[in-house]
């Protein structure tokens, strides 16, 4: 059931290990993007403002905890990669204890001042309640999205890309029924979004933990992994915290940019925040070449062949810019027709084509840079499956300097049409520091072999 990613032609491998990633991030895509249609459609724009304005936020913290479980699983997929089973099964048990600390930590600050913050963040009034009702209940499920990001992390690291799949697709489905379920039969508006996608996420990671039982004897831990070891929590650490800060530093940004959005009023709030969405969910794609390259590279350099990482980036980049022209053109004839998607016609008709009319600005604008997109995040997670994951935090802040610059000097001067220049901005300077970083990693790595030193 494992996957050695260390032989055979790199564009091959990487594209087959890619695919599933794809149709997994795809469906992790629907839990957001069914909760905005439902919330859109049967709720009305007001709730989709009230959804969407809690989008950076929420980001900001999930996106942390995404981050920092996909760091914990390289250290295992470069022990997978040296094929040193017994340290990799240490380091699944550590980072078990680890993810539990997290969740309890984490789920405690932000259900206690999740209001708090959308208050600072100048949520509008006519959502604020909305926006906390359906935020908190998020907030509260952060083990759940701890649980399913870690195992599914592991099962990734040791090869397999296709069964995290598999159980999304499940979930997925599940949050589908459960959103109509809770909005239109118990009624129970935005919260009802937020309970379905918790629920259908524990679906998920309850069936990956017992898949992993069942299938991976090397990942099954015995009586002497169960131990707490200081160097391999620093190790985990070490890589894990400097993901999830990256995602955090790079909400940052998009947190000042949603406070200035916030201040224009719903209907820009709603623009923003389904722009956004149907964004990133066409920006799939370099979410999967981004988890495949850190997989890719972590196991590479485990096995000690440095050789391999231009061949990969190489055809990485090769994939990711042929889909960029594609979902370009797809999305600049097509992309009013998709946000529609998300509103009622039938409600305030001039409010909604005011509204879908900024979401085509925002798409034209975010999809003509999705190249510097693909490079994002493509050089981001190979440095990071390098073992080099500080340096994502840097890229980060570049993202963060680009978004609030945006947010703060020139979306009160120029208003809407700023916010859909600042992503493409923040993409720009993240590549200006990430590609030098990839060649100074890559050097680095070449002169500790060369001088006997060990890699990991």
């Amino acid at each position: 059931m494992t996957k050695d990613l260390t032989s055979g032609h790199p564009l091959r491998i990487i594209f087959n290990f890619a695919v599933p990633v794809f149709f997994g991030y795809l469906f992790q895509q629907f839990y957001n993007l069914v909760d905005t249609v439902i919330v859109g459609q049967f709720l009305g724009v007001s709730s989709l403002a009230a959804v969407g304005s809690t989008g950076s936020l929420h980001f900001l913290i999930i996106g942390f905890c995404m981050g920092l479980c996909a760091g914990f699983s390289i250290p295992v997929a470069q022990r997978f990669g040296a094929k040193d089973f017994s340290s990799m099964r240490k380091f699944v048990y550590n980072a078990a204890v680890l993810c539990v600390i997290f969740s309890i930590v984490l789920t405690a600050l932000t259900v206690a001042f999740c209001r708090n913050i959308l208050v600072l963040l100048q949520t509008p009034q006519d959502v604020l309640d909305m926006a906390y009702s359906y935020l908190v209940i998020i907030f509260a499920g952060i083990p759940v999205i701890i649980f399913y990001n870690v195992l599914a992390g592991i099962i990734r690291s040791v090869g397999d890309s296709k069964t995290p799949l598999y159980f999304l697709v499940i979930s997925a489905m599940l949050n589908i029924f459960l959103d109509l379920f809770f909005i239109r039969v118990l009624k129970t508006g935005i919260p009802g979004a937020a309970y379905a996608t918790v629920i259908a996420q524990g679906v998920s990671g309850i069936s990956c933990f017992f898949y992993m039982r069942a299938k991976f004897d090397i990942l099954i831990l015995r009586k002497e992994d169960y131990r707490v070891e200081a160097k391999k929590m620093r190790a985990l650490l070490g890589v894990g915290v400097p993901m999830g800060l990256q995602y955090s530093v790079t909400a940052v940004g998009s947190v000042i940019l949603q406070s200035a959005v916030n201040v224009l009023g719903s209907i820009y709030v709603a623009a923003m925040s389904t722009g956004s969405k149907i964004t990133m969910f066409f920006a799939t794609p370099f979410d999967a070449m981004g988890t495949t390259m850190a997989t890719y590279a972590g196991q590479n350099v485990g096995a000690a062949k440095i050789d391999r990482l231009n061949e990969g980036l190489f055809w990485c980049c090769f994939l990711g810019f042929a889909y960029s022209i594609v979902a370009f053109i797809g999305l600049y004839f097509f992309g009013e027709n998709f946000a529609y998607f998300f509103m009622n016609r039938n409600e305030s008709p001039e409010i909604v084509v005011e509204v879908a009319h900024n979401i085509k600005i925002y798409l034209f604008a975010n999809t003509a840079s999705y190249i510097l997109l693909a490079l994002v995040n493509i050089v981001r997670f190979m440095i990071q499956g390098m073992g080099f994951s500080k340096f994502a935090i840097f890229a980060g802040a570049f993202e963060l300097i680009g978004r609030a610059t945006i947010g703060i000097l020139f979306v009160p001067v120029f208003g809407f049409a700023a916010v859909c220049f600042a992503s493409p901005l923040a993409w720009v300077l993240a590549d200006a520091f990430l590609i030098p970083a990839y060649f100074s990693s890559r050097n680095k790595l070449i002169k500790m072999l060369s001088g006997g030193k060990p890699i990991l």
